[in-house]
């Protein structure tokens, strides 16, 4: 997803959150207005912005005012929808997961439904010493498998972490790659590979 339909989605869920501050009536007319003005094309839907999940709207209406309780059920709730690889296995190839990581397209009014989605991961990560575009909204992954190893714990966490962000920080930026189907599970492998395989620039 680009910058710029985040951004925009954003807006409106603030827009929505201070209707509903203001009280049910104004809530339920941004509700009407965004349901009216916009219009479903491709993969980008309507019900994206106007059907938020429980743990969307948790965020959008308490931005800044949760308590750690709010906070440690969310988690509890996203880590349960984590859906871990059956076959076991957890690293495909870094050099697919680099292109993935490179790819901004996906979910766009302009893609065709059923397109391959990128994982934009430069938007917000360092990834490698010679890219230098890239995003700091996320922390530097530049050496990750190298620090962090490839422990049982740390490839099931890197891969929880992919498909759900929120189970391990509540409202978080990072998009839940696989909960949302941003990702198919062979992309989330592929990603792996290029946050953990040696071999690859991540690690280098």
């Amino acid at each position: 997803m680009r910058q710029i339909d985040k951004a925009v989605m954003a807006l409106m869920a603030a827009a929505c959150a201070t209707a509903a501050a203001a009280g049910p009536d104004y809530a339920k007319m941004a509700h009407d207005m965004l349901s009216s003005d916009f219009r479903s094309k491709g993969p980008a839907t309507v019900e994206r912005v106007v059907q938020q999940d429980e743990v969307q709207k948790i965020c959008s209406e308490q931005p800044a005012a949760r308590s750690k309780k709010v906070d440690a059920k969310i988690e509890a709730s996203q880590l349960k929808t984590i859906v871990y690889p059956a076959d076991g296995v957890w690293l495909g190839k870094w050099e697919e997961g680099e292109k993935i990581a490179q790819n901004g397209r996906g979910m766009q009014s302009s893609d065709a439904v059923g397109s391959v989605n990128g994982g934009n991961c430069y938007a917000c990560h360092q990834l490698r010493k010679d890219e230098i575009s890239f995003g700091n909204i996320g922390p530097s992954l530049y050496q990750y498998g190298k620090l962090r190893g490839t422990s049982p714990e740390i490839v099931r966490y890197t891969w929880g972490k992919i498909f759900n962000s929120q189970a391990f920080r509540a409202c978080s930026s990072m998009p839940r790659f696989g909960h949302n189907g941003i990702l198919t599970e062979a992309q989330i492998r592929d990603v792996m590979a290029l946050l953990l395989d040696p071999a690859s620039p991540v690690n280098q």
